[in-house]
């Protein structure tokens, strides 16, 4: 065989790997789409319970009750500023219910994992294919989860929908939510699972500035600067930019943050995946 034939023949055999290794992917990504759409009765109410007690408790009972948060006279701001933070913390809870907790499984009793990985593709596309899948729930419930936090409060919300910083970070937001459920998906054990929750989810959640935007926390000089680990901060602050007129930190920070997190939690959820399946 001469040189050009030999080149010839390697060229064709990496297009045919290619092209096998994307319909493997797509397959992948089909049926984990298929699984969701099969599954939306479970889907639905998972999504919505713990958002629509959030906001039914903060912003309709307790200004009809006149007592505390969203009982006073800047109850309309609360419920506003509310609607960010109930859309990015769906989305985190999503991405690690999604991806984290069916990965566990996988890991552990159910071994389905084994199934996957003889994909004809590369060990790091199929941990790919669980953020895309990912992702993509976390953006089917933040679209759910959407109308409950604009109409549920007995008080007016204003939004204002900045299209641009919608479209573009919306995705971000999905994408950093599905790639850390991957990297708690590789941490953590079938009976270390509640620890994901108790330790790490938990305070996430409450010092994500959900309830309240991040310059509030001034005050608290100390607590302003810890929070910035927390990637939920930068998803609730990306929202309020996004929904809402309520002031918000700088997208010049926020953007490059949380492509900042993706990137991290890309690279350990694929080590991870990669040390868990090849060992």
């Amino acid at each position: 065989m001469t040189l050009a034939e030999d080149t010839s023949a390697k060229g064709i055999g990496r297009t045919a790997s290619q092209v096998s290794a994307g319909t493997a992917f797509k397959a992948l990504l089909l049926r984990d789409l298929h699984v969701l759409l099969k599954n939306l009765k479970e889907f639905i109410p998972r999504t919505i319970i713990q958002p629509l007690l959030l906001v039914f408790v903060f912003t309709y009972v307790f200004p009809k009750i006149g007592q505390g948060i969203g009982g006073s006279h800047n109850s309309s701001l609360f419920s506003t500023m509310l609607v960010a933070g109930v859309i990015a913390s769906v989305i985190l809870f999503q991405g690690i219910q999604a991806v984290a907790l069916p990965l566990v499984q996988e890991f552990g009793f159910t071994k389905e994992i084994e199934d996957r990985v003889l994909a004809p593709l590369p060990v790091e596309l199929v941990a790919i294919e669980k953020i895309v899948a990912g992702s993509v729930q976390c953006l089917v419930a933040a679209i759910i989860v959407f109308p409950i936090a604009k109409y549920v409060p007995a008080n007016p919300v204003s939004i204002d929908f900045n299209w641009l910083v919608l479209l573009t970070f919306a995705p971000l937001a999905c994408i950093a939510a599905a790639s850390l459920g991957l990297t708690f998906g590789t941490i953590f054990e079938p009976r270390t699972v509640p620890l994901l929750f108790g330790i790490i989810v938990i305070p996430l959640t409450f010092l994500g500035c959900i309830y309240y935007p991040w310059q509030a926390l001034t005050p608290i000089n100390w607590l302003k600067i810890a929070v910035l680990v927390n990637p939920l901060v930068y998803m609730s602050e990306g929202f309020r930019a996004a929904l809402t007129p309520v002031s918000h930190m700088s997208l010049g920070v926020v953007y490059p943050v949380i492509l900042g997190f993706i990137a991290l939690f890309i690279w350990a959820g694929i080590r991870g995946f990669k040390k868990r399946v090849l060992s």
